[in-house]
């Protein structure tokens, strides 16, 4: 198994920046894909970020040069930075973790998640 462990999220007023951390322990060597997924109430849990073991990155076209996603493959660990938040970047953030090669926006084809972490954006 694969095991992800967020943190980083909280409250930050618009204009501001958070940088989410994803650790991920366990049996680690397939996991090719991580990504950034975001669920606010009542809406669809969508993919904001990934990033395979390659480099190759996709970004959720409201986020495109806000946020960057990276990853440091010795430590296991995938990165947000988030910068000039905005009130609609609200959610609950999750980690996620894919097997493929090929990156997929679809939550259902993700093999790990983490726990999710609250972030909190305020005008």
């Amino acid at each position: 198994q694969v095991q992800l462990v967020e943190s980083g999220g909280g409250l930050v007023q618009a204009g501001g920046s958070l940088r989410l951390s994803c650790a991920a322990s366990g049996r680690t060597f397939s996991t090719y894909v991580m990504g950034w997924f975001r669920q606010a109430p009542g809406k669809e849990r969508e993919l904001v970020a990934a990033i395979n073991r390659s480099g190759t990155t996709y970004y959720l076209d409201s986020v495109k040069g806000r946020f960057t996603i990276s990853r440091d493959n010795a430590k296991n660990t995938v990165y947000l930075q988030m910068n000039s938040l905005k009130p609609e970047d609200t959610a609950v953030y999750y980690c996620a973790a894919d097997d493929s090669r090929r990156i997929f926006t679809t939550p259902r084809l993700y093999d790990y998640w983490g726990q999710g972490t609250q972030v909190t954006v305020s005008s």
